[in-house]
């Protein structure tokens, strides 16, 4: 592990990864910080991420909180998978608004984090929350 610095190696193998891969012309291409233990993103859905006219497809809200949660284990040098994702939509979230997506770490039992996240507008309004269980495998 390399106590919350970017694992570089591991970073250099994703470039193609649909939520944060740089290399993706189809991705989502998001980039992450953290704050006071939680992780942060910003992401303005766009009119390919729509699902009905003006709100944001489930399933790109679901890929947001899943990357948020997942990932941020992934940054603190853990190779880690999601095992279970529930989402709840609270409210539509709607295309062209700046969101803040945050995630963070709320428990841990042996190789399994639980995580929690959530979509924001800027009137700070929740539109979808989630919470995952992502499984830390052993390295290869």
């Amino acid at each position: 592990m390399d106590n919350g610095n970017m694992n570089t190696k591991n970073e250099d193998r994703n470039q193609w990864c649909f939520a944060c891969g740089p290399q993706n012309p189809f991705g989502l291409k998001l980039s992450f910080s953290e704050e006071n233990d939680t992780y942060i993103s910003h992401f303005t859905g766009l009119p390919q991420h729509q699902g009905y006219d003006g709100i944001m497809h489930g399933g790109i809200v679901s890929t947001l909180l899943d990357e948020i949660m997942a990932r941020y284990l992934y940054a603190k040098g853990l190779k880690a998978v999601t095992a279970r994702l529930e989402i709840r939509y609270l409210k539509p979230t709607p295309l062209g608004v700046p969101l803040l997506i945050k995630g963070r770490i709320s428990g841990q039992k042996g190789k399994i984090f639980e995580t929690a996240g959530s979509i924001e507008m800027p009137d700070g309004t929740i539109t979808a929350q989630g919470t995952a269980k992502v499984f830390i495998v052993d390295p290869t």
